[in-house]
């Protein structure tokens, strides 16, 4: 798939979401949300360090300019483990809107596996504010069977503090 694709649907996307977030009507990670309400969820929680982290701008012939971001970053907590990154942001001079996909390789709450996890993400004031969810399927060994919607919150370049809502099928 070329770039161009991505970045229209990275557009549509949180355009959407931005006016999901606005109207409170439903955004689209709820779209893939499981039918059935869980019986049971545990929070897991943990402290995300960017371990390093590249910003390529892939256009900039208009503004907002498209940048695609590659990071690494460790989990440390009831999450614990790394993850490589790979996000598309929407860069505007008040707030930048990113979606991202990455691959968690470690433990969650005790049990050992890797999943997927997409991401929503704002910035604004120095802050970073995100939802998550775990792709349905993606768990390996383990975490099997893995579901899971969460988020994180925190100030650029010192950290956050990320949370999962999760529960197996």
């Amino acid at each position: 798939m070329s770039i161009r694709p991505i970045a229209i649907l990275t557009i549509f996307c949180l355009s959407w979401l931005a006016e999901s977030d606005e109207s409170g009507k439903e955004t689209c990670m709820n779209t893939v949300q499981s039918q059935t309400e869980p019986r049971t969820r545990t929070r897991a929680k943990a402290k995300i360090i960017v371990q390093n982290s590249e910003a390529n701008p892939y256009d900039q012939t208009v503004s907002p300019a498209l940048v695609e971001i590659r990071l690494s970053e460790t989990f440390t907590g009831d999450i614990d483990g790394e993850s490589p990154v790979r996000a598309l942001q929407v860069l505007r001079d008040d707030r930048s809107c990113l979606v991202s996909v990455q691959r968690f390789h470690g433990k969650l709450g005790g049990r050992q596996g890797t999943f997927v996890i997409q991401g929503s993400e704002t910035v604004e004031n120095g802050k970073i504010k995100a939802t998550w969810f775990v792709i349905p399927g993606s768990g390996t060994s383990d975490l099997s069977g893995l579901r899971a919607e969460g988020g994180f919150e925190g100030d650029l370049g010192k950290g956050s503090d990320g949370w999962l809502d999760y529960w197996f099928e």
